[in-house]
C-alpha cells in the first residue's frame, strides 16, 4: 500500500490530533474518524425524516416499556394503580 502527503490546516491537524488514540497513527485516526457509521446507515431504506412514523414508533416503544415495568412491579407486589 502506498502513501500520500496531505496538507492540513493547523486547526484541522489539532482536531485530528486531539481525537487520535495513543496507539493510532494519523492514518488510522483519519480512517476511524471518517468511516464511522451513523444511525442513518441502519434505516433499511426507510425515510428517516417521517415525523409521524417516528412519533408513532416512539409512542409504541414507550407503551411497551410501561407495560413491561407494570408487569414487573405487579410481580413484586407493588400497586401500580396508585398513581392514577
Amino acid at each position: 500500500m502506498g502513501t500520500k502527503t496531505v496538507r492540513l490546516d493547523d486547526d484541522v491537524y489539532e482536531r485530528i490530533k486531539s481525537r487520535k488514540q495513543p496507539d493510532e497513527t494519523f492514518s488510522d485516526a483519519i480512517e476511524r474518524l471518517t468511516s464511522e457509521w451513523t444511525l442513518l446507515d441502519y434505516a433499511d431504506g426507510e425515510s428517516p425524516v417521517d415525523p409521524d412514523r417516528h412519533r408513532a414508533l416512539i409512542e409504541r416503544s414507550e407503551r411497551a416499556g410501561a407495560e413491561k415495568s407494570e408487569g414487573r412491579l405487579e410481580r413484586l407486589g407493588v400497586d401500580t394503580d396508585a398513581d392514577e
